[in-house]
């Protein structure tokens, strides 16, 4: 029960950070490692020792996995590689653009992941709008459409992953059974967010903050090919060598870093640092990274406890329709962290229990993965928009947790039809 309250007292601090004004990372560090305090005064501390170890491990993938990534994002736009995109979208229309960019999520997500499609994706927005409000907008319609394209491929989502990983579904299941309500599930909150929106974008002013020569034209388009390529090399070498996507990225990282050393080793030391991995390193923004850990942190504590098993147990018992019980388990991951979610409905139905593909597999699949949209701390692509784009928790809440409620349930309905 102290578990409990402490998390949720940290959970309210990181909803009501502005109020309080505290960075919600502080809340997130402070709650993560008070829950395992709590935990070790009821616990054998070797025994817990071993858990926390087993929960750095997963949480190391995840959040080297985060970091990985933004920085292969971060030296992109270093070398103005997002222009190769930009430039070739020219629209001004609010509704248009909207438009483009939830495709392009919702099908990057799918070959990428939707961790790393959010973070290309919101990069990409801020060259496109200089207006804060054309930013939420747009960043709120990256967080749904990444989440829902990552649901109906095995490398799209964690959960996902997990599910293709235990054998409880398969690539030709997910692709067959949920594209449909992935695509209903994402066009509700477009089709509410574009009734709202009028008018053309403003442009932001290209304005030279470097000191340095920029790149040139060819090793812009170099580093945004080379960068491309090995985000897409990621689920290609975890299903090539069975490595986390961690290892993959970080391979990714290496390649990119050593090519962006060998084009700029001519140059001087001001012009190698700015358009360097080191230069990126230092421009990324590590808040969310540790704000990522943080919660990370506190779930993994709650699943150590037995909190999180109790809670799908409590279902079970209470709910007893598996679609209902389904539906809920995508509700909680509004709020709790999809993986522990997943993790435990695997424990408390073993595949004995249901087959590969069968339909709770794959409609946990669906749930899990974009029930996490309702609200923007309930998924890793909310999570980093959230840190990337500054946008606050109420601001979502206000503007696209009612719009992905509906989508999430107009998508659920629609698996069911189907099924």
């Amino acid at each position: 029960m102290l578990l409990v309250i402490c998390f949720a007292i940290g959970y309210l601090a990181i909803v009501f950070e502005h109020p309080l004004r505290v960075n919600k990372t502080v809340s997130a560090l402070i709650m993560g490692v008070i829950c395992w305090t709590v935990l070790v005064t009821d616990h054998d501390s070797a025994h817990l020792n071993e858990q926390l170890l087993h929960h750095f491990a997963g949480i190391a993938q995840i959040v080297f996995f985060l970091l990985g990534a933004m920085v292969i994002v971060e030296l992109i736009d270093a070398h103005d590689g997002f222009e190769l995109i930009t430039s070739r979208i020219t629209t001004t229309s609010r509704r248009k653009l909207l438009l483009v960019i939830s495709i392009l999520s919702f099908l990057l997500s799918a070959v990428l992941d939707n961790l790393t499609t959010s973070i290309v994706m919101i990069s990409l927005v801020r060259k496109l709008t200089a207006d804060d409000n054309d930013r939420l907008n747009f960043g709120g319609i990256v967080i749904i459409a990444a989440n829902a394209g990552g649901v109906w491929s095995p490398i799209g989502d964690v959960t996902t992953t997990m599910l293709w990983v235990g054998n409880q579904v398969t690539t030709t299941g997910l692709l067959s059974t949920l594209i449909v309500p992935a695509l209903v599930c994402v066009s509700v909150p477009i089709a509410w967010v574009m009734i709202r929106l009028k008018g053309n974008i403003t442009r932001p002013e290209i304005v030279e903050t470097r000191t340095t020569t920029p790149s040139t034209a060819g090793e812009r388009t170099l580093v945004f090919s080379v960068g491309t390529a090995v985000l897409v090399f990621v689920p290609v070498f975890k299903t090539l060598t069975g490595l986390p996507p961690v290892m993959g990225i970080l391979l990714g990282l290496g390649v990119l870093w050593a090519v962006t050393e060998v084009m700029h080793k001519n140059k001087n030391d001001g012009s190698r640092s700015a358009l360097s991995a080191a230069g990126a390193l230092q421009r990324i923004d590590s808040q969310s990274v540790l704000f990522f850990l943080g919660i990370l942190l506190a779930i993994g504590a709650l699943e150590t406890a037995g909190t999180l098993r109790q809670l799908s147990g409590f279902f079970d018992r209470e709910i007893g329709n598996i679609d209902a019980i389904t539906l809920t388990i995508g509700l909680s991951s509004a709020v709790i962290d999809n993986v522990p979610l997943v993790a435990a409905s695997q424990g408390m139905y073993p595949i004995e229990t249901f087959g590969t593909d069968h339909h709770f597999w794959l409609f946990l699949a669906y749930c899990a993965g974009t029930g996490g949209s309702i609200l923007i701390i309930g998924s890793a692509a909310g999570i980093a928009v959230m840190g990337i784009q500054r946008i606050t928790f109420g601001a979502y809440v206000k503007r696209f947790s009612l719009p992905a409620l509906l989508g999430y349930f107009a998508g659920a309905l629609a698996y069911l039809a189907m099924r």
